[in-house]
C-alpha cells in the first residue's frame, strides 16, 4: 500500500539515495549537511531541524536535501543568497517543480541538472518506491550570474 503522505507536503523528509550523494560528493567535497536528522546525517557538521539551518550562516561547500513542504522557497532563497553574499557553493536535491514561483525566482542564477525518471528515495538506507515527482540537482556557485539548465544522467 502506498503511503499517501508521500504525495503531499506533509512528508518533508526524503532521504537522499546514497549512490547519488556519493557521485555528487566526489565532485563537490561537501563540508556540511544543511538539512539532516541524527539518523540520516551524511556529513559532519550538520544541521537538524532543532538547529534551524535557515537562521545559520551557510559557508563553504554545502549539501542540502531540504524539507519538501510549503517552505521550500525559503530554502532556495537562502541558497541563492549564500552563494552571492557568503561565497558558498550550495548543492540541493529538490523536486523539479518548474511551474512554481520559488523555482523561477531562485534558480535563474544556478545550474539546474534535471534527473531522468523518478528517484527512489530511501528510508533507513533502504530504497522506497519511486518519488511521485521528478527531481533536480540545483547548484548555486558564487561566480554564477546566470543559470544553466540541462539534462543529467548520473548513472551514465
Amino acid at each position: 500500500m502506498v503511503d499517501k503522505a508521500l504525495f503531499s507536503s506533509s512528508n518533508q523528509e526524503w532521504e537522499t539515495p546514497q549512490w547519488l550523494l556519493d557521485i555528487l560528493n566526489l565532485q563537490f567535497h561537501f563540508n556540511i549537511d544543511l538539512a539532516a536528522s541524527y539518523e540520516n546525517a551524511r556529513f559532519v557538521p550538520y544541521y537538524t531541524i532543532e538547529d534551524d539551518a535557515l537562521s545559520q550562516e551557510w559557508r563553504g561547500t554545502c549539501w542540502c536535501n531540504p524539507p519538501y513542504g510549503r517552505n521550500i522557497g525559503l530554502w532556495t532563497r537562502k541558497a541563492q543568497e549564500s552563494a552571492r553574499d557568503n561565497h558558498a557553493t550550495v548543492v540541493f536535491l529538490i523536486p523539479a517543480r518548474t511551474d512554481t514561483l520559488w523555482f523561477w525566482r531562485h534558480t535563474h542564477t544556478a545550474e539546474v541538472r534535471l534527473l531522468p525518471g523518478r528517484l527512489k528515495f530511501e528510508l533507513g538506507g533502504k530504497p522506497l518506491w519511486p518519488a511521485p515527482f521528478p527531481s533536480a540537482i540545483v547548484i548555486w556557485r558564487p561566480e554564477d550570474v546566470e543559470g544553466r539548465i540541462f539534462k543529467w544522467n548520473p548513472k551514465g
